[in-house]
């Protein structure tokens, strides 16, 4: 019975190992990508803009339409508004005044004698709508939805570069996690190595042929080790939580590493055979470097910065020449429909007029916006030609970078080869009595140290290729 309960408790501990690493993503660098496209604060921010810009270019597709308006007023007011006071005496002439003394009774005489108030517009309503189609505008129009065509661009370029931008600070990310992971795995070999170490020593000073110190300098060592591995286990804890919140990632996720890596701690087992964490030495590394470079087109018209900085010229271009329209006469033809009741009858009646628009004062004032919209213009066509001359100077250095990156790997692998002989010497010397601890903790403190160094320019050579296809436009 008790052998029965053991069998269940541990196919319970079994399921639940099994259900927690099920339950961890393994997210590769592509994945990555797609989560902070999705995600990042800073690109939707970026599509909003996008989608505010295609509105404003809907927007001033609508100034080619007429413009409808329509408008309805009603009022009562204390007084009448118009107010006219008559004297009948006036036009009465003598003729007149005889005539209507036989006709008309002595009450109507006198009153026709006597001045009269009359009062108009008391209350009333008044609604009317029109039409104006504007006929000419110093081509204002045609400029306008030009502009806001070139602003939708300008901001779907803008979003390219920001993709660009969070694409970068991704891999970023991902390759600071990689260098960590590879540089622990490079400490649990170091480990492994030092408690083999601690081991023999251990058994050589309790046999008499060691001395006590050469065990004090391995335990050093070792807790040395144990605060690079905290100093690393906080970097990784923080660069996990920067990428979670970057690509906008939940629950319990790890990052799939690159297939080239793999475990260097045979390195540490077997100093001689020194196999490669990130690239083998017959596998000629600096080859996949060269073929992308020599890949990737270098024109400047293939950059979103180039295009946009066009699309600044073009802006200033139009800018200037709307500033020139708005000093011409414009003109626009309209019809309406109106009814008011101001008479104390309805009426009702339409109509079709004819505006015309001519600016005189302001010609003053607008010949200085001419020159400044001018001024402008030039500006832009300078920053134009200058920072085309910075974008090349940009993707050559990333060229030499990338070149240089992989002529540092390269190194670090010879160093490696060298470093990994230097400890298999002292450690033979060692055993055969005529090397020191020290010189022996020495050359495997400069072993690990070129590994650290193949995993630093490995991640040095990744952020080259990215700085470079960045900057040809990739």
């Amino acid at each position: 019975m008790k052998f029965s309960r053991l069998n269940i408790l541990i196919f319970s501990l079994c399921c639940s190992v099994c259900c927690n690493i099920e339950a961890q993503t393994i997210l590769t660098l592509q994945q990555l990508r797609d989560s902070a496209f999705h995600n990042n604060v800073t690109l939707r921010r970026a599509r909003l803009e996008t989608e505010a810009a295609a509105h404003q270019r809907r927007e001033a597709f609508t100034n080619y339409f007429p413009t409808i308006s329509a408008t309805g007023a009603w009022f009562n007011a204390n007084r009448g508004m118009a107010k006219m006071d008559i004297d009948p005496s006036e036009f009465i002439t003598p003729e007149l005044g005889a005539s209507l003394a036989q006709m008309l009774p002595a009450e109507a005489l006198t009153a026709l004698s006597s001045p009269m108030s009359m009062t108009m517009m008391k209350n009333g309503t008044i609604a009317g709508i029109s039409a104006i189609q504007p006929i000419f505008t110093g081509g204002q129009i045609v400029l306008g939805n030009h502009l806001a065509k070139i602003g939708e661009e300008a901001s779907q370029l803008q979003l390219r570069l920001s993709e660009n931008d969070v694409e970068k600070q991704v891999e970023q990310y991902y390759w600071q996690l990689v260098s960590m992971d590879e540089k622990v795995r490079t400490l649990d070999a170091v480990d492994s190595l030092l408690a083999s170490l601690s081991r023999d020593v251990t058994n050589a000073v309790e046999a008499g042929v060691a001395l006590r110190n050469d065990l004090l300098q391995v335990q050093l060592r070792q807790n040395d080790i144990q605060s690079q591995r905290l100093k690393l286990s906080n970097g990784t804890a923080l660069v996990r939580l920067l990428l979670a919140q970057f690509c906008g990632l939940k629950g319990d996720w790890t990052i799939s590493a690159p297939s080239s890596p793999s475990t260097s701690s045979s390195s540490f087992a077997s100093p001689s055979a020194s196999s490669s964490s990130f690239a083998s030495p017959s596998a000629s590394p600096s080859s996949p470097a060269v073929s992308v470079l020599d890949g990737f087109p270098v024109e400047l018209s293939s950059l979103p910065e180039y295009q946009l900085l066009q699309k600044n010229v073009e802006a200033a271009t139009l800018q200037r020449r709307m500033e020139v329209g708005k000093q011409l006469p414009s003109i626009a033809v309209g019809a309406g429909y109106n009814y008011h009741n101001l008479l104390d009858n309805d009426r009702h009646f339409g109509m079709v007029f004819a505006t015309v628009s001519v600016p005189i004062s302001d010609w003053w004032a607008g010949s200085h916006a001419i020159r400044r919209r001018r001024i402008a213009e030039r500006q832009a066509q300078e920053q134009l030609a200058d920072n085309a001359q910075l974008l090349t100077i940009r993707m050559q250095k990333a060229r030499n970078d990338v070149e240089e990156a992989q002529s540092q790997l390269d190194l670090a692998q010879q160093s490696i080869d060298q470093a990994a002989e230097n400890l298999r010497i002292h450690r033979d010397t060692y055993q055969a009595g005529t090397a020191t601890m020290s010189d022996l903790l020495q050359a495997q403190l400069l072993y690990q140290q070129t590994l650290d160094q193949r995993t630093d320019a490995y991640i040095a050579l990744q952020t080259a290729l990215l700085d470079y296809r960045h900057a040809t436009g990739q």
